[in-house]
């Protein structure tokens, strides 16, 4: 990759303010014997490193592990998963959190969309034209509010450049997939010089029914009949951006535009299609004045979002999300060695959906914030401090149509409040120590508070409540981290515990279409006839706990640094990683639903100059800690997956040939963090062996 886009938006705000290196991963080379510093944008500081546990995931290794979703792309990373809606749809989830509890960036700033709503609304994301994602784990990203109790995932696309360019450069990327006959392909050009730059991307995909290793039943009229394919999976998407910024003495004002299509089938139902729009506006920009304010930076995001639900070609349920965003930071200049900043936050949110299937009332939420982050450098590490207040606005205003009455209308208004502690221990060169201790507040969300109707995606009637309080959690995570030379190893453990945890909770009733509670069988002269009928689930808040580890690491076994020593200068590497999570409803004592089981993986790294092949495996365990309903336990798994890749030069440009193979042996395998295991089964597997092949080309 050029040098134009191996910068990251250093100094944007995104991820978290604790800082510090614990699990940050980067393509830079550090000194041998010693712990590896990494410029994380997570850090509002602009530090190296970050006490959280965080990844950064670019480069190669974002090329190899790319897919049509957040969720699949970030699935394997120590602690992440995937809620997985067939191939099209999924976001991740992080230490057995999901929804509103997974914050998901871009640039740092809001990313609204409707994918926290249901499991079959997409992520308007896409890895082609995404230069770096980052995911902060734990407790510690209170700056972006209690949406962030479970973790941030940041998107960086660098559509905004805040760095001055040295001439032109760009990337082109193509690739071809078996296992859907996916087409894909994208392109980034940016170019510019110390005064002004200019940044221009797009993408498409275009993909067919998913392959799986068995035969399912396809009720969808252009392909009737059994299968071996994920029904209605298909999927097109495209979308593009145009962005530049000019710079000054005193700092930079940039500007961006961008926009994403997508329409895909949900999987659930045959005959079901989404068709999605998302358009982004963005503005922002940094000041340094000097004197005790060092730096002002803000931004400015406005999104409008819709998406409508087809029923083969008749329109039907449309949502709507259209939002603002604003946010400002201030950073004061070092007091000794204490340094920091202050900032703050409005969000508001105009929410609608219209149609049969519209489960949630048209809302409007309002969201305004100030967050404080200090830091405190220590002749044996740093210690950190930041705590936030919000004010937060849910209104409902019930459904335009008259004939709708079933929702509540009203106003609730909350006051959540959130602090953290970080440490970091430099016990030597080689190791060191992180925790983070963090109290968080969630307000609940809309269609937490007031839902209320039939929702395909659950196979259920969700039913919101009004007077739902506060989410309240306290979380402590512990870290240590080890390099020497190439070979590293890092450890997470963490406890969190939730005072109210708000999910979905089975109230023992049923519900007919129409909404009626527990409807009484119809006498006819033919005899009794039952009418259909769905689960009534409620939104509850109940007392939770998660505890877990996650563990990751690399292990050079041949070249420098390794057990033996290569002539011809290869290297072999054996890369590790695992995680375990335990999520526990505590006032009945029962597991929580869709809790990842235990995990473990490796691959194999063979680099030869410009040859590098890996061979791997994730191996799942059987999840059978599942709640006594709502929930359906899953057999153990293990994929294979393999890739090669070749570099070359012509003139300026960087050629990457790579294929790679994913599911290799075709194992017929169900995830247990997807609703589809439950509502679909033995619809909605994972997909079954794919061949990708691609090109990369660098300029």
């Amino acid at each position: 990759m050029s040098s134009s886009f191996a910068r990251n938006a250093v100094g944007v705000a995104v991820l978290s303010f604790l800082s510090c290196a614990a699990w940050a991963q980067s393509d830079a080379a550090a000194p041998a014997g010693s712990l590896q510093e990494v410029t994380v944008t997570g850090n509002p500081l602009g530090a190296t490193g970050l006490i959280a546990p965080t990844t950064a995931v670019s480069g190669d290794a974002l090329l190899l592990r790319s897919q049509p979703t957040l969720g699949e792309t970030l699935n394997t990373l120590p602690g992440v998963g995937s809620t997985y809606f067939g191939p099209n749809a999924s976001r991740p989830t992080i230490r057995g959190l999901d929804g509103d509890r997974i914050r998901i960036l871009q640039n740092g700033g809001a990313a609204p969309d409707a994918s926290a709503l249901s499991d079959d609304h997409a992520v308007p994301v896409d890895a082609l034209v995404t230069e770096r994602i980052e995911v902060l784990r734990g407790p510690s990203a209170l700056q972006y509010g209690g949406s962030a109790v479970g973790g941030v995932v940041n998107v960086i696309d660098n559509r905004i450049p805040s760095e001055a360019l040295d001439g032109f450069g760009g990337r082109i990327d193509a690739g071809w997939a078996s296992g859907s006959r996916e087409k894909s392909g994208g392109a980034v050009l940016e170019g510019g010089n110390d005064r002004y730059a200019l940044h221009v991307d797009a993408f498409s995909r275009d993909a067919d029914d998913a392959r799986v290793p068995i035969e399912l039943g396809c009720e969808n009229p252009k392909r009737p009949g059994p299968a071996r394919r994920i029904c209605n999976s298909a999927n097109r998407a495209d979308g593009g951006a145009i962005g530049g910024s000019l710079f000054f003495d005193q700092g930079w004002i940039g500007a961006s535009v961008s926009s994403y299509r997508s329409k895909y089938g949900t999987v659930a139902e045959d005959d079901v299609s989404i068709d999605m729009k998302s358009d982004r506006y963005a503005l922002e920009g940094e000041w340094r004045p000097g004197g005790f304010v060092s730096s002002i930076r803000g931004k400015f995001g406005y999104t409008n979002y819709r998406h409508t639900e087809f029923e083969g070609q008749a329109p039907g349920t449309t949502f709507a999300n259209r939002s603002h965003d604003f946010r400002l930071e201030a950073r004061h200049r070092k007091i000794g060695k204490l340094e920091g900043l202050i900032g703050f936050t409005r969000e508001t949110g105009a929410f609608s959906a219209d149609g049969e299937e519209a489960f949630a009332p048209h809302s409007r939420t309002r969201s305004t914030a100030l967050f404080v982050h200090e830091e405190w450098g220590m002749p044996w590490g740093r210690l950190s401090f930041g705590a936030r207040t919000e004010r937060v606005t849910v209104r409902s205003l019930g459904s335009p149509d008259p004939a709708v009455t079933r929702f509540a209308v009203g106003e609730r208004s909350f006051n959540p409040r959130s602090a953290a502690l970080g440490a970091l221990v430099d016990l030597n060169p080689q190791w060191q120590l992180s925790s983070n201790l963090a109290y968080t507040e969630r307000a609940p969300k809309d269609y937490e508070l007031f839902a209320n109707g039939p929702h395909v995606a659950t196979a259920a009637w969700e039913l919101g409540d009004p007077n739902l309080q506060k989410e309240r959690s306290v979380g402590f995570d512990l870290g240590a981290q080890w390099k020497s030379g190439a070979n590293t190893a890092r450890v997470n453990a963490y406890v969190t515990r939730f005072r109210n945890y708000i999910g979905l909770t089975a109230s023992g009733n049923v519900r007919d279409e129409e909404g009626n509670l527990n409807p009484a069988p119809v006498e006819t002269e033919e005899g009794l006839v039952f009418p259909d009928v769905m689960d009534e689930y409620v939104y509850r808040g109940v007392r939770a706990r998660f505890t877990g580890i996650e563990a990751s690491g690399n292990l050079r076994l041949l070249g420098i640094d390794g057990f033996g020593k290569a002539a011809d200068g290869s290297t072999l590497d054996l890369q590790w990683r695992g995680d375990l999570v335990r999520a526990k409803n505590t006032d009945t004592g029962e597991p929580l639903p869709r809790i990842s089981p235990a995990r473990v993986g490796a691959t194999l790294v063979y680099g030869n100059g410009p040859w590098t092949a890996r061979l791997g495996f994730d191996h799942y365990a059987a999840q059978r800690r599942v709640p006594a309903t709502g929930a359906r336990a899953t057999d153990g798994y293990t994929l294979w997956n393999a890739a090669l890749t070749y570099r070359m030069k012509v003139q300026r440009a960087s050629l990457t040939w790579y294929a790679r193979i994913d599911n290799a042996t075709n194992k017929l395998a169900y995830s247990a963090t997807s609703i589809l295991t439950t509502t679909a089964f033995p619809n909605g597997p994972l997909p079954g062996r794919s061949v990708k092949v691609g090109l990369r080309v660098n300029f």
